[in-house]
């Protein structure tokens, strides 16, 4: 068994886009716009699993993890995104990417104050953990001293 995707609804796409892509750093890749269905499927994932998967294009490889953004065409209400869980992405240096994920307006709801962990929501209200790879950083202003911020 192996696994393949984590699906989670958007209202949004271009919004969820920009959050998961400019704000995470994820890449898209691959994109399916199913008329009959009235829904859009994006799948992105990171760029070092891209790059260790060898992916250049065409299906999917078994083994890229990858989240799939559902949007479906006709409005509907998705309510409670903490039923979910949360996504968890590894990064190089959780402090900058909160920093430009605060530069684009969005809230982080626990701080890496720890120079480890921290909790961001997406524009649908899915909670993304962010860790610190390679162990925590030094503790830093004004991460230290950040309150939480609703619930993650």
């Amino acid at each position: 068994m192996r696994y393949l995707h984590t699906m989670v609804r958007v209202t949004d796409l271009e919004a969820s886009l920009r959050f998961y892509c400019e704000g995470l750093g994820l890449t898209q890749v691959s994109r399916k716009d199913i008329e009959a269905g009235r829904f859009t499927l994006v799948f992105l994932a990171t760029p070092e699993d891209v790059a260790a998967s060898g992916y250049e294009g065409g299906p999917l490889p078994e083994g890229l993890p990858c989240v799939e953004l559902t949007h479906n065409w006709d409005p509907e209400e998705y309510t409670g995104g903490r039923n979910f869980g949360h996504l968890a992405y590894r990064m190089d240096n959780v402090y900058e990417t909160c920093q430009r994920l605060m530069d684009m307006g969005y809230t982080i709801n626990r701080p890496p104050r720890d120079g480890h962990m921290a909790f961001v929501r997406s524009p649908d209200g899915i909670s993304i953990e962010l860790l610190q790879r390679n162990g925590a950083l030094p503790p830093q202003e004004p991460w230290a001293s950040m309150e939480n911020i609703g619930s993650w």
